[in-house]
């Protein structure tokens, strides 16, 4: 018995030593790594993850969106360019062919921007010009000059209406000689736009002189004020405006109602017989006074003749349906 226990605790003690001197190895000093736990084929694996970096994988993905991204660049500005020459095309034609109806019936307009300048020029042939003016219900504020060889701008017109399309700009200008040309300026903003027709006339005789052998004139001394009721049955009146060879410059206003202004009209010539100014003015409604004040000076006179153009039949019988102005 007592060997027996003596051999127990000799068994016990080696087996302690032994535990001991194997922790105690300098093999075993490192604590033993989690990978060596794993097969080969998960250490490859894992090895390859650590191996590769972040940002190469990030030039990957990015070099294989590249191609669709160049691709899409390159190709869109040859179907922008495209559209925008069509469209182009379309706004120049729709500019230039736009048909306005002005006292002589359809003519072809041009569509001048607030701020910017149309000219036509013509030939020798041409005798005078019919200007007209007009906008889509918007106020209209123009210059209408004669250009007579380089900067010599003999006869100007400044119009300012208070809506374009009820009361639009009608007159004719004299050519007389050549290298004559007639320039239109919209003075107003932006935002307003007009529409200009010109058609050249040939014929020796016009309105001018017609209504010059018609009626007589009233004579308008330098700063006097000739002022002309209009009957609610006159629909147009037609107004001329000239001088014995000295200069012309007056203003004439449309009014409706007392100091109501719905149009002025400031003129100059150089020579008022030679290049007179006739204009027809429109007067829808009742209460209408056409007023030419002569601004020159008292040794420049004028002479106005004012005439109704067009009469509203059914006002002058006396209908009495209702009319709107």
């Amino acid at each position: 018995m007592k060997l027996y226990v003596k051999l127990l605790v000799l068994f016990s003690i080696h087996r302690n030593v032994g535990e001991v001197s194997a922790f105690m190895t300098p093999s075993k000093i490192v604590r033993p790594s989690p990978l060596t736990r794993l097969g080969v084929a998960e250490m490859n694996r894992v090895r390859k993850t650590k191996t590769e970096s972040r940002p190469f994988r990030e030039r990957k993905e990015i070099e294989i969106l590249a191609p669709p991204i160049i691709e899409t660049i390159t190709e869109t500005p040859v179907i922008t360019k495209t559209a925008i020459d069509i469209k182009k095309k379309t706004q120049v034609r729709e500019q230039t062919q736009t048909e306005t109806k002005s006292r002589t019936g359809f003519m072809a307009a041009v569509k001048v921007h607030g701020t910017s300048l149309r000219s036509c020029s013509f030939g020798e042939s041409v005798t005078r010009a019919h200007v007209f003016l007009k906008t889509d219900g918007r106020p209209m504020k123009a210059r209408v000059e004669l250009w007579h060889g380089p900067e010599n701008p003999p006869q100007t017109v400044s119009v300012d209406v208070e809506d374009g399309s009820i009361r639009p700009f009608s007159c004719i200008i004299e050519t007389p000689g050549d290298s004559n040309a007639i320039a239109i300026r919209n003075v107003g903003g932006i935002e307003l736009p007009l529409y200009a027709c010109i058609e050249a006339l040939v014929e020796k005789t016009g309105p001018i002189e017609e209504i010059g052998q018609r009626m007589r004139g009233r004579i308008v001394q330098g700063g006097a004020v000739y002022s002309v009721p209009c009957p609610a049955n006159v629909a147009t009146v037609q107004l001329m405006l000239h001088t014995h060879g000295g200069p012309l410059s007056a203003r004439i206003e449309v009014l409706q109602g007392p100091n109501n202004s719905k149009q002025t009209m400031n003129v100059f010539s150089e020579e008022g017989l030679d290049r007179p100014f006739f204009v027809v003015v429109d007067t829808p409604g009742s209460g209408h006074l056409i007023r030419i004040v002569n601004t020159a000076n008292i040794e420049y006179p004028l002479t106005a003749r004012v005439d109704p153009y067009v009469v509203d039949v059914p006002v002058a019988n006396g209908d009495p349906g209702m009319k709107w102005s």
